[in-house]
């Protein structure tokens, strides 16, 4: 019988670079959540309480790292968890990555606004994550119970794409339903996993080396999405494989392999690693509990304005995500934007250094501000590349500018997201930390996750497209549904016609978000930022009566 427990002894709260450990203490005040059917009933510590307690609580996690060497159970740890977070990263990649690039030549901008919707379930795994952190078989771990059963779900649904992938590829638009709902699955257990292997990795390493989660996260997540986005659209380009002499990479052979790799790593984990057992504490809560604090957080009236900031402060900036599709759609090739971004990663990993670094102190909130700037610029600049782009093929010098413009420009987008981060890490109860952290990084990523559908709708809304027939020396204009994806286009073809687009709404929509997130920018986000960063950390704080 599944058996229900709270979380962890412990609660964490990371960002990109590093994790803050902050173990309970009979010093430490608790928060505590009453049985079913009664209220929960919570009140702001005073600050120089609050302030003891985070010294009795970080101090000793702050030097402990550097006074022991890591032992040879924690490397093997560490192997692990890297393992588990590429698996993770893997169906990302694919989902968030390579298959819009992929299906941008078969479908329109609403119809990739569709499939769109299977990457929202990441962005909203605080909805059940109490679940998988409370209900568990013993026998097997309580983390185990949730990381097996998921991976093998995971290599089913890769396997099961694997050899139907050239039925459901052949004619995207028709199967664009299947294809949403199978990638919807994919991402949404995988985001399940995720949270059990959070959990694992508070026990899994010991004290000394609880830090070093957060890099096995980074290394992980990066290398299985970079792997399934950047180098998979490499190899799957016949231009690349021929330049290199290199056979076409499918992507049922790619999710074959990773089946595999998935069904190997599960059965190694169900039958040779132990997984140690936690220990109780009166700190534990019930699923309902677990809720309940979660709804109490967010009724403060600060954590209300923070809320509203994230889910507003990205709309300017979403309307860039159709700006790779457009550079595609414009003759760039799809392995040139996976070399582009393969070069980007490693500066991406310097601004998240320099971010953390450059949030500390009274002001944390200063970089995530100050990069706001930056990025509207950049967004200009996006637009104006979009609208003067060379007809291929591109020249060496372009293609340098486009490296040179996509590092910049991720640079001040990995600014923001330490920065905030970073923040985030700062105002989180540790007594709570785990709830209190994932509660507010859930609306960071909704607030660049919802309004994805509505940009990419936009494009096609406002586009005004025709199919031109030449006849008899005139020219006989055709109003199309589509003239943008490959099959519009080919439709057009087959009469004798070539799609000509009188007004193309990705310019619209894109002034319109960057036009809203300049005026949110000046006339909310400035001055709630200088407000939430002027707060005590006390303020975050809560305690039961």
């Amino acid at each position: 019988m599944p058996r229900k427990a709270g979380p962890a002894p412990m609660a964490v709260t990371s960002s990109l670079n590093s994790i803050h450990i902050s173990p309970r203490t009979p010093k430490t005040p608790r928060v505590a959540v009453e049985d079913e059917g009664s209220d929960v009933e919570m009140e702001l510590l005073n600050e120089e309480e609050r302030y003891q307690a985070d010294r009795d609580v970080d101090e000793p996690v702050e030097h402990a790292a550097l006074k022991k060497p890591i032992s040879a159970k924690d490397k093997r740890s560490m192997v692990l968890l890297c393992v588990l977070y590429l698996i993770q990263g893997v169906p990302l990649g694919l989902a968030l990555g390579s298959v819009p690039f992929i299906l941008k030549e078969h479908l329109s901008y609403s119809q990739l606004a569709t499939f769109a919707l299977s990457s929202y379930p990441y962005s909203l795994k605080l909805l059940w994550s109490p679940i998988v952190d409370a209900i568990f078989f013993k026998r097997i771990g309580r983390r185990k119970s949730w990381i097996i059963p998921m991976q093998l779900i995971v290599g089913s649904l890769m396997l099961y794409i694997s050899l139907n992938v050239e039925k459901l590829m052949e004619d995207p638009s028709k199967n664009l339903t299947e294809l949403t709902v199978i990638f919807t699955m994919l991402v949404s257990f995988s985001a399940t996993q995720d949270i059990a292997v959070d959990g694992w990795a508070l026990t899994l390493l010991s004290q000394d080396c609880l830090s070093y989660a957060s890099t096995c996260q980074t290394i992980g997540l990066n290398t299985g999405f970079f792997a399934s986005f950047t180098v998979f659209l490499a190899f799957n380009s016949e231009a690349f494989a021929h330049k290199w002499g290199l056979p076409v990479l499918t992507l049922g052979a790619y999710l074959r392999f990773w089946s595999v790799i998935c069904y190997t790593v599960t059965v190694w984990l169900l039958f040779f690693k132990k997984e140690d057992k936690e220990a109780a504490t009166e700190a534990d809560m019930s699923i309902k509990g677990v809720y309940k604090t979660i709804w109490t957080i967010c009724k403060l009236k600060h954590v209300q304005l923070l809320v509203m900031v994230h889910l507003f402060a990205k709309v300017g900036f979403v309307a860039h995500e159709a700006t790779s599709l457009k550079m595609v759609e414009k003759g760039l090739k799809r392995e040139d934007l996976a070399v582009a971004v393969l070069i980007d990663f490693p500066f991406q990993i310097l601004g998240g250094w320099l971010a953390a670094k450059w949030s500390r102190g009274d002001k944390p909130l200063r970089p995530w501000l100050y990069a706001f700037w930056p990025r509207y610029l950049f967004g200009v600049i996006s637009v104006l590349t979009v609208h003067w782009f060379p007809k291929p093929p591109i020249s060496g010098g372009f293609f340098t500018y486009l490296i040179a413009f996509t590092v910049i420009s991720s640079f001040t987008s990995t600014v923001q997201f330490v920065g905030i981060s970073a923040f985030h890490t700062r105002v989180s109860d540790p007594l709570i930390g785990g709830t209190y952290m994932t509660l507010l990084n859930t609306f960071t990523n909704l607030g660049g996750t919802w309004p994805k559908w509505f940009v990419l709708k936009g494009v096609d809304l406002f586009t005004i497209a025709n199919c031109e027939i030449p006849d008899a020396g005139s020219k006989i204009l055709i109003k199309a549904k589509e003239c943008v994806s490959e099959v519009g286009k080919h439709h057009c073809k087959s009469i004798g016609g070539n799609c000509v687009i009188e007004r193309d709404g990705y310019y619209i929509v894109t002034t319109v978000c960057m036009g809203f997130g300049v005026l949110f920018l000046i006339g909310f986000i400035v001055p709630a930022a200088r407000k939430l960063q002027a707060l005590p950390t006390s303020a975050w704080r809560l305690k039961q009566l």
